[in-house]
């Protein structure tokens, strides 16, 4: 057990303070699990589980709100909605990405930070950080 415990910790010490991000996370409301991860330099999230399903599947809930036709039948479920975050070294935050609200089809600022507990903070903002609406996260 005293090896696996030291695999796990050497992994954590080589863990960039960036990716800190990276992993699943479940909303403390228990609505929505998300999954962050880095592709192309940026961070990303996607949606990986979510409640609001009337008892229909998952894999039902279409983007039917989506300003733009197009994208309108693609599915909730494994959609994209947290884009363009790149992490600030000097305030340890993920700073001017995008989040996409599937509900109201609309897309806002976006920023995130991890607090002294672990928590995730994803904020969606209209230019202006105190214009917004921040939801909470808890690693699962």
């Amino acid at each position: 057990m005293l090896i696996v415990f030291a695999a796990g910790n050497t992994k954590a010490q080589t863990l960039k303070e960036e990716e800190r991000i990276c992993g699943k996370w479940e909303s403390t409301d228990k609505e929505l699990d998300i999954k962050v991860y880095m592709h192309d330099n940026e961070f990303r999230a996607e949606i990986i589980w979510f409640s609001d399903t009337d008892g229909k599947p998952l894999d039902y809930w279409k983007d039917i709100h989506n300003p733009d036709p197009a994208l309108r039948d693609r599915k909730i479920l494994g959609m994209s909605v947290l884009s363009g975050l790149k992490y600030d070294t000097d305030t340890h935050t993920w700073e001017d990405g995008m989040v996409y609200d599937s509900r109201h089809g609309r897309e806002w600022n976006a920023s995130a930070t991890i607090d002294k507990k672990g928590m995730l903070h994803v904020r969606g903002y209209w230019h202006f950080k105190f214009i917004g609406r921040t939801m909470n996260f808890v690693r699962i």
